[in-house]
C-alpha cells in the first residue's frame, strides 16, 4: 500500500541526492513531495497528510526537532512517522530527536540503500 513520502532539506544539492536516492519508490507508487525549509515542511505536512517525513535537523525558520514536535503533537498529524536525517550524531542530539517523537533518526552522510530500505520498511513496502 504506496503513499507519500516528504523530503525535507535547505540544501538543494541534498534534497536532490534524497530525491534520487528514493525515485525508485515512485516505481511502487509512492508519491514524493518536498519542502526547503522548516515552516514549508509543516505548512505541507498539515496540507498533504505525508506517511513518512525524511527531515533534517539544521534549517532556518524552524529546525527539525521543533517541526518534529509539532507534527506529533497534534493529533491530526502524530501518526506521520519522522525519520530526522542529520549531521547531528551526538547521543545527545538523538536524544533530543527521541524527546521531540522521531520515530528514527539517521545520520549524514546517509547510505541510499539503507535510506530506502527505510522508507520502504516505514511505508509498508516489501
Amino acid at each position: 500500500m504506496p503513499g507519500t513520502l516528504l523530503i525535507v532539506d535547505d540544501e538543494p544539492h541534498i534534497r536532490m541526492l534524497l530525491e534520487q536516492s528514493l525515485e525508485e519508490l515512485e516505481d511502487a507508487g509512492v508519491r514524493l513531495l518536498s519542502a526547503a525549509d522548516g515552516d514549508e515542511a509543516l505548512a505541507t505536512i498539515r496540507r498533504e497528510r505525508p506517511d513518512v517525513v525524511f527531515l533534517d535537523v539544521m534549517m532556518p525558520h524552524r529546525n527539525g526537532f521543533d517541526v518534529c514536535a509539532a507534527v506529533k503533537a497534534d493529533p491530526d498529524t502524530r501518526s506521520v512517522k519522522i525519520v530526522l536525517l542529520t549531521a547531528k550524531g551526538q547521543e545527545v542530539d538523538r536524544q533530543r530527536g527521541e524527546a521531540a517523537g522521531a520515530d528514527v533518526y539517521l545520520t549524514k552522510p546517509f547510505d541510499p540503500d539503507d535510506l530506502r530500505a527505510t522508507a520502504e520498511r516505514l511505508l509498508g513496502i516489501e
